[in-house]
């Protein structure tokens, strides 16, 4: 099983805090991604913001990184700083 938590502004455009997906066909952070979209049509142009910043364990990651079950990941969008 793989833990999947949401952050800051996303957290409330998708109305949701944290989800889990078990599937030995998701390997890859993007591959994750996809696998939301296809659960929830409505958040695909949240996954395909090219700006959004995911990390496993705590650890930013990119797109291709390797994820499995026991992972916790986590999307959230870029932060600014002043």
């Amino acid at each position: 099983m793989i833990k999947v938590v949401f952050f800051a502004a996303l957290r409330e455009q998708l109305d949701c805090h944290e989800t889990s997906l078990t599937s030995a066909d998701i390997t890859t952070i993007n591959q994750l991604k996809k696998a939301l979209v296809a659960l929830n049509p409505s958040w695909s142009k949240h996954f395909e913001n090219k700006a959004l910043l995911s990390a496993v364990n705590h650890d930013m990651v990119d797109g291709e990184y390797s994820i499995k079950s026991g992972d916790e990941v986590a999307f959230f969008p870029p932060v600014t700083g002043g």
